[in-house]
């Protein structure tokens, strides 16, 4: 799986991403501009000792993306989408683009692939769940369809054995 951000504004958040794509085996991509140094302590710290273990690909511009990735299947996360996340099946190469937090995804790309818009629902009152969270929330839901491919289903003790 992919992870896309689209202009993340937040370092921990984007830290915090990172961390959760290390966990996963999921690459992430960002797309300029980036409100925040790559090499910014924030980030750092909310990615804790895993950056570097992170398959991060930085772009220009989403056309920049595009450009490189012709025929991705891009699934765009956002507040004003008609289908919910859980209603789609998601491919094992498939992306999954959010974006920035004061503003999501410009309407100018979700315009162009209605089809592959999709939301986390939530009460009236809110306008969005923090980046972070609906990264792992949507995330979580790609990989569960795929049967968790790759990922390490049953926990370990420290000190102790499971009984059973």
């Amino acid at each position: 799986m992919h992870i896309i951000l689209h202009q993340p504004e937040i370092p921990s958040n984007t830290g915090n991403i990172g961390r959760t794509c290390v966990a996963t085996n999921t690459s992430l991509h960002l797309i300029e501009p980036l409100g925040f140094r790559i090499n910014e302590k924030e980030l750092k710290r909310a990615g804790m000792d895993y950056w570097d273990k992170l398959n991060v690909t930085r772009y220009i511009n989403y056309n920049d993306f595009r450009e490189k990735h012709p025929g991705a299947v891009v699934w765009m996360a956002t507040t004003k989408a008609k289908r919910c996340y859980t209603d789609v099946t998601f491919g094992p190469d498939d992306y999954i683009m959010f974006g920035r937090e004061s503003a999501g995804i410009p309407e100018e790309l979700l315009i162009e692939d209605e089809p592959h818009c999709i939301r986390i629902p939530m009460g009236p009152e809110i306008r969005s769940l923090n980046l972070a969270n609906s990264v792992a929330i949507v995330l979580y839901e790609a990989l569960r369809q795929q049967h968790f491919e790759g990922l390490e289903e049953e926990g370990q003790l420290h000190r102790l054995k499971w009984q059973s």
